[in-house]
């Protein structure tokens, strides 16, 4: 790809697309995180019809703030659909989705944005297991191998970490996405799209310290069967 382009001076850098549902605890701390890496960013709260006082504290302490735009679903549509919605409003040349539950580093943005900066690719992920860490439950380690070699099987890659939350793209890349999921499915649908499309992914290590579903994980072993059935029908369907 080539470098951005000057015709794009003045947006910001990167959009940082939150998807939030029922995180009261979590959304003032990973913003707060957000908001202290030195890059020229836009911060993008999608509130997921969120029912534990999350949504009254995003419209409080960011709507109409400058750098932020704060979106509201009335009703839990998943976090594929706050994902597409905050997709519509972002301006940034690059954007990132962050998760509100402390799990991703936001210190990491800067090694996903170095090789967009020079031009190496317009999509980095940032993989938990390129460095072989075992930073999550053997459980989850092994769903996301399963998943992620199942997508080296059907697509041809070479990914770690097909499941990773932190998904950096071009806005003009990830823009020209026609994305339709709602749920988790969002994960596998970026990136079957991303490969089907031709375009390569470069992967980078990152931090992670998962959560247990005691502590508010939302992702279940459904979501696994969910994602494995949507490799497959992305994989021989249309773009």
């Amino acid at each position: 790809m080539n470098a951005p382009a000057a015709q794009n001076a003045g947006l910001p850098e990167l959009s940082v697309i939150i998807p939030v549902y029922n995180e009261k605890n979590t959304i003032g701390k990973i913003v707060d995180l957000v908001r202290a890496v030195p890059v020229d960013k836009e911060i993008i709260i999608v509130d997921d019809g969120s029912t534990d006082g999350t949504r009254d504290f995003v419209r409080d302490e960011y709507a109409g703030k400058a750098g932020f735009t704060a979106l509201f679903h009335e009703q839990n549509r998943g976090k594929g659909k706050a994902i597409r919605t905050g997709i519509l409003h972002a301006r940034g040349r690059a954007i990132i989705i962050q998760d509100a539950d402390l799990e991703y580093d936001p210190k990491d943005y800067p090694k996903l944005l170095d090789p967009f900066r020079q031009g190496r690719a317009a999509v980095v992920y940032g993989s938990r297991f390129l460095e072989g860490k075992k930073v999550t439950s053997g459980w989850h380690r092994f769903v996301n191998y399963c998943l992620t070699s199942f997508t080296n099987i059907l697509y041809g890659s070479k990914l770690t970490d097909m499941e990773t939350c932190y998904k950096l793209f071009s806005a003009e890349t990830l823009k020209g996405l026609r994305l339709e999921s709602s749920g988790f499915e969002i994960e596998v649908e970026l990136t079957a799209k991303i490969l089907k499309s031709g375009e390569k992914i470069l992967e980078t290590p990152i931090s992670y310290k998962g959560r247990s579903f005691h502590e508010g994980k939302k992702i279940g072993w459904l979501d696994g069967f969910k994602a494995l059935a949507a490799l497959a029908r992305y994989r021989f369907t249309g773009p």
